[in-house]
This record gives C-alpha cells, sequence and structure tokens, in this order.
C-alpha cells in the first residue's frame, strides 16, 4: 500500500504549491520510489477547460484529453509521469458524481450531505490506484482557510486515522515576510495558518518556509515550538533564479531525509539528485549564448496563462545551452508598436488562444516575420492566422478567414464535424458544449516527406501531440488556394485530412502547428519544436 503525502498552502495563493509538490515527487524519485501525482481543487467549476485564463491560468491538456490545473505541466515537466483525468478533481466533479448517484438512488432515499459523501468521494479518488505506487502526492489547491477547501481538509483528517499517521504525512508551505525596515522575518502568519489547520484536525508533520533570505536557526526554532514541528522539519524553501534549482535546494536543506524518517523507510537507492538536477546548473546561471524572442499574445498579462510555453521556451534554451530572452507583446496595442518591438528580436513565436481578439496584431506579426524571413513558430490558432496570413497578402484572398471570427469571409479555418483517426471516426457537433465540440489530448501526424523541415526537426515520420483547438484548416474546399498561397501542409492527420504542420520554402525557418507542443517538453527532454526554434534564433 502507498505512503500519502499532502501538500496544502497558507498565508497566501501562488506561493508554490504545485513546485513543491512537483520537487518532493522529484526528490522520492531520485531515491528509487514510484509516485502518482495528484490534484484536488476546490473550484464549482468541473475543469478549467471553460474558465478564462486571466482567471485561473493555462489550460493544461493531458494525454487522455483531461483538460486540468496548471500545476500538471509542473507535475509532468519535473517527474516525467503522464498524468491522467484519474488525477485530477474538482468540486465540480465531485458532486457531479455524488448528484448523479443520488438521481439514480444509489443512496436508497438519505439526504446527502458533505459529511459522508462529499468526503467519501474525495477519499476514493485520493485512494485510487494506491496498489500500483509507493507514493501518492496530493496536491489540495487553495490556501488553508478558504471556505470551499473544507471538505478537501476534513478528507484528509479522515484518511490520517483510517490509514494511519505513520502512512500519511502532511506538508504545509507558508510565507515568511522580510520586513527590511525591522530587518527580520515574521512568523506571525505562518503561526496563524498552523493553528487554522489544527484547528480542523490537521497537524502539519512538514513546514515549508518560503522565503526570500536565509531562515535563522532561532526562527526554526520559535516555529517548531509554536506549530508543535520537530525543528529539523521547519525547512526553508528560498527563493531561487530558476524553479529548476528548487529540487537540489530541497534536497541540500535535507526534505527528503525527513521525508523518510517520518515513514520509517529505507531508500531503494542513493539519491542521485545533485546528478541529475545539478547538471542544470550550468545551462541556467552561465550559459553561453543568447536569444531575445516575441511572443505576440493576448493573455500576456497574466504570464500564467502562457506558462508551458514559458517553460517550453527555456527547455529550449538548455539545449542550444543559450539564455532565452522573451519579449512579450500584446497583440492589442498596436500594429505599429508591435512591428517597432519586433525589429528588435531575432524570432517571432505565436501562441494558441481563441476569439478574434489580438488577431490582427498577430497576422501583423506573421506577416512581417515572413517578409524579413525571421524565424517563425506558429502554435495552435498560431498555424491558423498564418494560414489566413499567407491567403490574404501572398493569394490575395483578402477575405480570408476562421469561421471562428464572424460569418462572413471566405472560411479558409472551418468546423469540422467528422474525420478518421485511424482507430475511430471523431464527430463533432457544432452546437455541442464547448468543451464537446474540442479536439484534445494526444493525436497522431504522418510527416510524409523527408526532405521537410518538419521531418528534419522530428527525424520520424510518425509523431504524436496533444491538442486543445475548436476548427481546423479547411484543406478540402482551398487545397488551390493554398497552393497558390506556397503553403507546405508537411504534417497531415491519419486520413490525411486535417493539416497538422505547417511550412514555408521560401523562408529559413518558418514553421507552425495544429498542436501544442509545449505541453510535451520537459528540462531533460526540451521538445524538438522549440529546440530547432530557439537554434534558428541564436544563428540568425
Amino acid at each position: 500500500m502507498s505512503y500519502f503525502i499532502f501538500v496544502t498552502g497558507g498565508v497566501m495563493s501562488s506561493l508554490g504549491k504545485g513546485i513543491a509538490a512537483s520537487s518532493i515527487g522529484t526528490l522520492l524519485q531520485s531515491r528509487g520510489f514510484s509516485l502518482r501525482m495528484k490534484k484536488l481543487d476546490p473550484y464549482i467549476n468541473v475543469d478549467p477547460g471553460t474558465m478564462s485564463p486571466y482567471k485561473h491560468g493555462e489550460v493544461f491538456v493531458m494525454e487522455d484529453g483531461c483538460e486540468a490545473d496548471l500545476d500538471f505541466g509542473h507535475y509532468e515537466r519535473f517527474t516525467g509521469i503522464r498524468c491522467s483525468s484519474k488525477d485530477s478533481l474538482t468540486t465540480g466533479r465531485i458532486y457531479e458524481t455524488v448528484l448523479t448517484k443520488e438521481r439514480r438512488g444509489d443512496y436508497l432515499g438519505s439526504d446527502i450531505q458533505v459529511i459522508p459523501h462529499i468526503t467519501n468521494e474525495i477519499k476514493n479518488f485520493i485512494l485510487d490506484g494506491r496498489e500500483d505506487v509507493d507514493f501518492i502526492i496530493c496536491e489540495i489547491g487553495g490556501t488553508v482557510g478558504d471556505i470551499e477547501g473544507l471538505p478537501y481538509i476534513e478528507a484528509l483528517r479522515q484518511l490520517s486515522i483510517e490509514i494511519g499517521k505513520s502512512k500519511t504525512m502532511c506538508v504545509h508551505l507558508t510565507y515568511l515576510p522580510y520586513v527590511k525596515t525591522a530587518g527580520e522575518l515574521k512568523t506571525k502568519p505562518t503561526q496563524h495558518s498552523v493553528k487554522q489547520l489544527q484547528s480542523m484536525g490537521v497537524q502539519p508533520d512538514i513546514i515549508l518556509c518560503r522565503s526570500e533570505i536565509e531562515v535563522p536557526d532561532e526562527i526554526k526554532a520559535k516555529l517548531s515550538m509554536f506549530c508543535n514541528v520537530k525543528k529539523e522539519n521547519v525547512i526553508t524553501a528560498l527563493d531561487a533564479d530558476s524553479i529548476y534549482l528548487i529540487p537540489e535546494q530541497h534536497h541540500v536543506a535535507g526534505l527528503d531525509v525527513q521525508i523518510c524518517d517520518h515513514f520509517g523507510i529505507e531508500s531503494p537507492r542513493k539519491p542521485n539528485i545533485s546528478d541529475t538536477w545539478g547538471a542544470l546548473r550550468g545551462s541556467i546561471l552561465s550559459p553561453k549564448k543568447m536569444a531575445k524572442v516575441a511572443v505576440v499574445g493576448k493573455y500576456i498579462k497574466l504570464k500564467d496563462a502562457y506558462i508551458s510555453l514559458t517553460q517550453a521556451i527555456i527547455h529550449g534554451g538548455f539545449a542550444n545551452d543559450a539564455n532565452v530572452d522573451i519579449d512579450w507583446i500584446d497583440a492589442e496595442i498596436g500594429e505599429d508598436e508591435i512591428l517597432g518591438r519586433l525589429s528588435q528580436v531575432s524570432g517571432i513565436l505565436i501562441p494558441g488562444g481563441f476569439s478574434s481578439r489580438g488577431t490582427n496584431g498577430k497576422i501583423a506579426a506573421i506577416k512581417y516575420a515572413r517578409e524579413n524571413n525571421i524565424p517563425f513558430f506558429g502554435i495552435c490558432l498560431g498555424m491558423q492566422l498564418a494560414v489566413i496570413e499567407s491567403c490574404r497578402n501572398v493569394a490575395n484572398v483578402k477575405d480570408a478567414t476562421s469561421r471562428e471570427f464572424g460569418d462572413t469571409g471566405e472560411f479558409v479555418i472551418d468546423f469540422m464535424s467528422n474525420w478518421a483517426t485511424g482507430v475511430k471516426m471523431e464527430i463533432r457537433n457544432e452546437a455541442g458544449d464547448k468543451g464537446g465540440t474540442m479536439r484534445l489530448g494526444s493525436y497522431r501526424c504522418i510527416i510524409a516527406n523527408q526532405d521537410s523541415l518538419a521531418y528534419k526537426i522530428y527525424d520520424k515520420r510518425e509523431v504524436t501531440e496533444r491538442h486543445r483547438h475548436r476548427y481546423e484548416v479547411n484543406l478540402q474546399k482551398y487545397s488551390d488556394t493554398f497552393d497558390e498561397a506556397e503553403l507546405v501542409f508537411s504534417g497531415l492527420s491519419v486520413d490525411g485530412s486535417l493539416p497538422e504542420i505547417l511550412e514555408r520554402t521560401d523562408q529559413d525557418f518558418f514553421v507552425a502547428t495544429q498542436a501544442h507542443p509545449e505541453f510535451k517538453s520537459t528540462p531533460f527532454a526540451p521538445h524538438p519544436m522549440f529546440k530547432a526554434f530557439i537554434s534558428a534564433s541564436i544563428n540568425r
């Protein structure tokens, strides 16, 4: 049976519980343990698929098409584990399940209550798959004290009794503010946070203290005394230059040692965290090369909206021993300002997105890249806009557009109701729920031409990538227009009906994909698309 580690957060949000949970997973993997990563999200949405990126940040897409919280990106990038819909839970999903059972009569007429019905569903989710791995790491979203998070903390309390405290651990991430005028760290917010957790029947076993300076021994002793935690289990989580320095930092601080001591277990092997994660230190702190790329998007005011994209660009830098300076350009600021800033970069990337807002600025950026032979990389909507730009400005189809943007024009991008995957027929109904009409999850792509840029990047004929989009390039109707626009679709769906990868042979590096390759990139296995894009941007 597995050991269970629960990661909670106190004091304030955005402390980095996802990074903390991911780092714990990495530390345990380095000692030879197997694990699963799970996330419990208190919001009442069924999933984040229809939530605004400004409200929630990026929607991370798993292999099976599950739309999940952005922390799953950290889990996969740090541990290499491919998560699934069985690892993501929201309050909306819990209530949906409970109410379905109630309508079906499963509860035999009982009145439905938070305890036991909701908490039982939470516990069932946490326990699922426990026979397969050594550790299950569960991050509880939100901040301790949030009313919507109470059922999760109660489920944690119940499990610690039912499974036994020797099989469970609570790691509580808090913040120690540094008051510069007083020249000291303040512990009171952490004390209050722990007391709130204790008032709900949960005693943290380890306190991870986010801090901008080293936490002195007297502060650790104070927290130990007033939070009822062993002093060696009060661990500093210093601000770092890169999230990829954090696993080694936690290892040096003794986090993995204290976890093993808590459970009374020996590691299958000696930890190798310094050999693996430590090897990234040079690429992070002293890269030999430099590239400056522009990302032209509409959600740039909240960087979490593009977090997987940001990390994939960084990984591309690792692969080229380069520091990548990203110029985030708001697609709505005006074309003149956009073009002025693009003159200062050596690569241009257009990310995914939805709706027509900001598309004129993105199309202007694509045109600039094409006319000035600047390395260009388009993702999802970025590929569709590259098609529209070439149709308008090369093939002279001035009203080329997407059905997503309005009801008139030549719909070179359109809604596709069915296509073959090689395994089954996919059927879509445009009037269906927004999530139900999208192409979600992993799909195969065939690259037929070995002389294409796509083949040179991937070095293989068949690839699989994750998707999250609703509209497709209308190859059936506009193939002649695309030829006139000098567009080459070097990657196609299995049945040959849906363009997956686009390139222009009149450019040194111009490539776009309908997929979201950023979801599969990791620091130790940078995605080939990002590796090639950064390389082209360095060499320009």
